[in-house]
């Protein structure tokens, strides 16, 4: 797991670049999702990436679900992540997908667009969403249809080192009304307190969820419902110039040693080393981070601009998806599985967040009492928080966003852009990759 200036990881959350471009078209030609379910010998093909530990836990409730339904076979096709983005591709774009796919935000609508995915809003019949907040549903919706159903979920946030704090005699934040410039202050109190030794802030940029975020309380999007790059160059450069002031002024480290981070291991991170004292993260990224840091820390609230729209800006970020092929020959059964991956306790108790906080709101109630305090942590992070309504899909060809995000932010942090420039080049370089795909 990598830090969130990264973001290769929201609990194993990440894509390949360029897989979906080998990608056919696809129509839909699979069976009936809302059927009845056959009594007959059902062959099911489900695909995920991960680590071993997720294969274990997977086939786990794999195993429960066809002691349940002994007429359904259910075979894993589980991937390292390198490789899972060209294998899905492939199989795609040759009529033969797997029957579940576990789907990424990012790659989500180059394969419904393309008419990979069922609508399973077809399948309510066997799978229910009732307890999936509306918001948290909709970060799985394509042109008004649900593609997709989030398997947990997560929310950009703060975390602070309340030793460091401690240390250096600084109170904790009262999250409930900072803002930006209380960070960038408490933070040169800090790096003052510290002697340098260590930065108040350890900077991001890297990410979309920053980005993303800093729109949404400016009240603007990154992308509209069109799906064009929509976020104003001001709001933009106003970001950068945020972080370059960061790093000018010493509350965040020297540009060398962030972009040098940025690239680094979760654990060779300013949060993670002790060396920073308050950092952007996924909130589930809490118990990775705390292992590697040693020392106490804890989830605030994201700062504020003061302006209206910052009250509702937090998002549900879905740490991944589930999905069922269009070409599925037993869509019903499908749904039927997914409905049992996401809906039952049963499956809940073996998973807990290895997918991310369980984005069933019974399911997450029922685990957290078995939770680690800092995973039990994170998941009482998304009943603090105010959500919005989910922002609008990537869509198709900008999942190269972070690339060039970051490009651009390590041109202003080293004065070789203005943030102004910076703001006018990603935006036309991003939108020319929406116009291309």
């Amino acid at each position: 797991m990598r830090n969130a200036m990264t973001r290769r990881s929201l609990l194993s959350l990440g894509l390949g670049v360029g897989a979906a471009a080998t990608l056919a078209a696809c129509g839909d030609s699979g069976g009936d999702a809302s059927g009845e379910i056959s009594s007959d010998a059902v062959k099911l093909r489900f695909t995920w990436w991960g680590s071993d530990a997720r294969h274990k836990r997977t086939q786990q409730v794999i195993d429960l679900f066809t002691k349940k339904h002994p007429n359904i076979t259910v075979s894993g096709e589980f991937k390292e992540w390198n490789g899972y983005w060209d294998s899905l591709a492939t199989t795609v774009a040759a009529n033969d997908a797997p029957d579940i796919i576990q789907m990424d935000e990012l790659y989500l609508a180059s394969y419904a667009e393309r008419g990979a995915l069922l609508d399973l809003g077809t399948a309510s019949k066997h799978l229910k969403t009732t307890d999936i907040d509306a918001a948290a549903l909709d970060t799985g919706k394509v042109g008004g249809k649900q593609y997709a159903i989030p398997t947990g979920l997560a929310a950009y946030s703060i975390i602070v080192n309340t030793d460091l704090l401690a240390q250096y005699r600084i109170p904790v934040p009262d999250d409930s009304k900072w803002t930006w410039d209380d960070l960038k202050r408490i933070g040169a109190e800090i790096s003052k307190a510290s002697g340098g030794k260590v930065t108040g802030v350890q900077s991001w940029g890297f990410d979309s969820g920053g980005v993303n975020i800093w729109a949404r309380q400016a009240g603007a999007a990154l992308y509209d419902a069109d799906g064009k790059v929509a976020i104003p160059p001001e709001v933009l450069a106003s970001y950068w110039q945020y972080l370059l002031d960061l790093a000018k002024q010493g509350i965040a480290p020297a540009p060398s040693v962030t972009v040098e981070r940025a690239g680094a291991p979760l654990d060779q991170s300013g949060t993670a080393t002790n060396t920073s004292a308050f950092g952007t993260w996924w909130n589930t990224q809490l118990t990775s981070v705390s292992a590697a840091s040693g020392q106490n820390l804890k989830l605030l609230k994201l700062p504020t601009n003061g302006q209206p729209a910052a009250a509702t800006a937090p998002y549900y970020k879905p740490s991944m998806f589930w999905s069922v092929s269009s070409r599925s020959k037993h869509p019903a059964e499908a749904a039927l599985f997914v409905d049992f991956l996401l809906n039952t306790t049963e499956a809940g108790d073996i998973l807990l967040t290895d997918r991310g906080v369980p984005s069933n709101a019974t399911v997450r109630t029922a685990i957290t009492p078995k939770l680690t305090a800092t995973d039990k942590a994170a998941a009482e992070y998304l009943t603090t928080i105010s959500v919005g309504e989910a922002p609008r899909v990537t869509p198709n060809g900008a999942s190269s966003i972070e690339a060039i995000l970051k490009r651009h932010t390590e041109e202003v942090l080293f004065e070789r852009q203005t943030p102004q420039n910076a703001a006018a080049g990603f935006i036309k370089e991003l939108q020319a990759e929406i116009d291309a795909a």
